[in-house]
């Protein structure tokens, strides 16, 4: 029995990582990077303004507008946060785009936000647009899963 040429050649890809298609050189260190500013923007402790600060690097201007925005209300008369915040990924994320300079992604995990005695744990969904070189949030947005409007998490 003879195997046409281009079967064998597919076999050859899909079984070899050497010749399969690789990501982008810097791809995955891309997603890294912007994996860990998005667990540093939400892992903050209450009245402590410099470790919310500490993640403003991480933004564009109009990111950290977004983001602090998002805050409004949660945020004492002097500016630190009126609680703390902790966020655990479970699992990577999960690429939606990357070209040309913009990366979206996703990423599950539990929040985790605490006020003097009283906490809450909430799986959450947080949708990333990063944009530039170096990549920077220009947007981060939050949902709850399993929320009437919301979609669950995957």
């Amino acid at each position: 029995m003879r195997v046409p040429f281009i079967v064998l050649l597919g076999a050859a890809l899909l079984t070899n990582p050497a010749l399969a298609q690789t990501p982008a050189p810097g791809a995955d260190q891309a997603v890294g990077v912007v994996q860990k500013a998005v667990v540093r923007a939400l892992n903050f402790g209450q009245g402590d303004l410099e470790r919310l600060r500490g993640a403003r690097a991480d933004f564009t201007p109009a990111g950290w507008t977004a983001f602090m925005k998002h805050l409004d209300g949660f945020l004492d008369a002097k500016g630190p946060p009126a609680y703390t915040s902790s966020f655990v990924p479970s699992g990577g994320p999960t690429i939606i785009t990357q070209a040309d300079g913009v990366l979206q992604l996703t990423m599950t995990g539990t929040l985790k936000q605490t006020q003097n005695t009283s906490s809450t744990t909430y799986p959450i969904v947080v949708e990333v647009r990063a944009v530039g070189k170096p990549l920077k949030i220009d947007q981060l947005k939050q949902t709850i899963c399993g929320g009437r409007s919301s979609t669950p998490c995957q």
